[in-house]
């Protein structure tokens, strides 16, 4: 087994706020070590006949493949259950789903909405659940932005990322995440899209532990200067799509683009959680340029996932 200093075994991974400094530290030695292995051509079977229910309300390319295939070569099985698949869409409750799937699988992954929803799974499984995703929070993209920020720069405390958009989920974790490990992060946002007051609160209190660096501008130059990762996400995330128009006017002086990145550090580099929209949040010279990791941050996203299935659910 991996050599983690912490344990995980048998809780649960709702947000990053969950975890210790050291328990995402060692996350993310573990997704390096396990990346490391696989480059070698080695499948530890870590969660050998374990199983992973995968509860999925949101559409996904990287988290439905990343943690199949990160159970597949952990040597467990995951299903995949759309909402279509469970009685959930029925009218059971989220509640009785819980207790049910906690008593046939090992693990419970569920991507949706309402945050809400999976704390009362969580409240009610007998078996580790992890946010995939909700409208709140994304804690395993932030893991994997984590490990990328780790392998480019060497180390995280005293990094700077700047992150460009949307006040939504994946700047909420962010925050958390680097607050928690000690990676300065400024967060630009058009007025009136900025993120959770609360969720900024907590990200700030986190931050006095580890003295990172918590900033909330609308200014995006102001973000980005100094900056060792530049970050952007989608300017209309899923469930908003009615507001596409109203977000392109409101959010317009708010793309990454060449002269945006040329206020960060000249060997700084360019983050997203994918899927992109060249052309919007940023330009295709910027996410295809050489400043951009993005597809060695969704590669990942796999070994990420593994670290948290095995930290979690291994024996």
């Amino acid at each position: 087994m991996i050599a983690s200093q912490v344990s995980l075994k048998g809780k649960h991974l709702l947000t990053l706020a969950d975890l210790s400094k050291q328990e995402i530290m060692q996350l993310i030695m573990d997704a390096i070590n396990l990346k490391e292995m696989q480059k070698k051509g080695e499948h530890h079977q870590y969660l050998k006949g374990k199983s992973l229910a995968m509860i999925f309300e949101k559409l996904s390319t990287r988290t439905r493949v990343s943690f199949e295939v990160g159970m597949t070569q952990l040597g467990g099985h995951a299903l995949f259950l759309g909402r279509n698949d469970l009685q959930m869409g029925r009218g059971e409750t989220i509640e009785d789903t819980a207790k049910v799937l906690s008593r046939y699988v090992d693990g419970i992954m569920i991507r949706t909405y309402d945050h809400d929803m999976v704390v009362k799974l969580a409240a009610n499984s007998g078996v580790p659940v992890i946010n995939g995703l909700t409208d709140d929070y994304h804690p395993c993209q932030v893991l994997a932005d984590l490990m990328t920020l780790y392998e480019e720069k060497g180390n995280l405390e005293g990094k700077k990322l700047a992150y460009i958009g949307d006040g939504n989920n994946m700047a909420h974790s962010l925050m958390i995440g680097c607050a928690k490990t000690g990676v300065n992060c400024s967060i630009a946002a058009p007025k009136g899209y900025e993120p959770k007051k609360s969720i900024t609160e907590a990200a700030m209190k986190f931050a006095e532990e580890t003295g990172a660096i918590i900033k909330v501008t609308n200014d995006p130059f102001d973000a980005v200067t100094g900056a060792d990762a530049v970050y952007t996400d989608v300017w209309t995330s899923m469930g908003w799509e009615e507001e596409q128009q109203e977000r392109e006017k409101a959010f317009q002086q708010f793309q990454v683009n060449s002269e945006l990145m040329s206020h960060a550090k000249p060997d700084a580099i360019f983050l997203h959680c994918l899927p992109a929209h060249r052309g919007e949040e940023v330009t295709a010279e910027v996410i295809d340029g050489p400043q951009s990791v993005v597809f060695d941050e969704a590669e990942n996203r796999l070994h990420a996932q593994k670290a948290v299935l095995a930290a979690l659910m291994a024996d």
